[in-house]
């Protein structure tokens, strides 16, 4: 029977290592490469595997992963962050997967918990992630915080999802986006030769609210999805300012900005009534309410 091994790269994670370790057990070997945490962590997981190897903690987390890949020793390698757990039902389909491999590479759905609750729209799912891997055939580029794994090879995509016990608070939420993305998001946007336009602090996140909120629908999600809508445009605005401020905060006339502004709004009010309409259409109970969607 093929073998597994499961590499989860951690940070203080005391509060998660735990049942990240629990979900893992099912595999032949656990190997946690830990990026010189301070808490716990070490020795909580110190109980579910000997094989705890310490890295200094580089922001590309991705230079880590790779180094726990090296260290494998399985056939198969199934990567994971400790706040991710495998369900019953996923461990079950990897199992059977490997065995009888058809591919050299597979995704896996992901389930984002987010402020207590699976977000089942708005874009954060089926947020399918490479993880599970033939060893010595994947590995993630060390250019890009967000850069995904690549598979050298044919993939495949499996049904039961991860659940990853993603942003808890909205402490967590804007350190992350503040400390890590939206710096490397700006980065890679001078790089590939953004050309500065005031108006993008508008577009920017407007442009990202309506793709959210309606075209990903996230209004099914509730609350949930109209606060994470938000948050997430005030992600892009912060892109934005942080282009400004690369720039040395260049300056704009103010006449141009009122009137330029005032252009751009009524371009972006008529994308805000197309999906408003479109997004009425689609909780619509009758056809007479579909109907009178289409015009209110």
């Amino acid at each position: 029977m093929a073998s597994l091994s499961v590499v989860i790269s951690s940070f203080n994670e005391e509060k998660n290592i735990v049942d990240c370790l629990k979900s893992s057990a099912f595999a032949d070997e656990i190997i946690l490469v830990d990026n010189s945490s301070t808490d716990k962590t070490k020795e909580i997981a110190k109980k579910y595997t000997q094989k705890i190897f310490t890295r200094p903690n580089h922001q590309m987390l991705n230079i880590n992963k790779n180094f726990g890949f090296l260290k494998a020793s399985s056939e198969w390698i199934l990567c994971l962050d400790a706040d991710e757990r495998i369900t019953a039902e996923l461990a079950k389909e990897i199992i059977t997967t490997i065995s009888n491999p058809k591919a050299d590479g597979y995704k896996i759905p992901r389930k984002n918990i987010i402020f207590g609750k699976w977000i089942e729209h708005t874009g954060w799912y089926p947020d399918y992630q490479l993880r599970l891997f033939k060893r010595n055939k994947g590995r993630f580029a060390e250019k890009h915080v967000h850069e995904m794994l690549k598979v050298d090879g044919e993939v495949e995509v499996l049904n039961s999802p991860i659940e990853h016990q993603n942003y808890q608070t909205i402490s967590q939420f804007i350190d992350k986006m503040n400390r890590i993305y939206t710096p490397n998001e700006a980065e890679n946007l001078l790089k590939n030769g953004y050309s500065f336009n005031w108006l993008d602090s508008v577009r920017f996140p407007v442009r990202e609210f309506l793709s959210r909120f309606f075209a990903r629908k996230g209004y099914k999600d509730g609350l949930h999805g109209l606060v994470l809508s938000f948050l997430m445009a005030f992600y892009h605005l912060i892109i934005f300012v942080r282009l400004w401020e690369q720039m040395k905060f260049p300056q704009v006339d103010e006449s141009s900005v009122i009137n330029d502004l005032k252009t751009e709004s009524k371009n972006l009010s008529k994308e805000f009534a197309h999906w408003t309409r479109q997004a009425k259409r689609e909780v619509a109970k009758t056809p007479i309410e579909k109907i009178l969607a289409r015009f209110i």
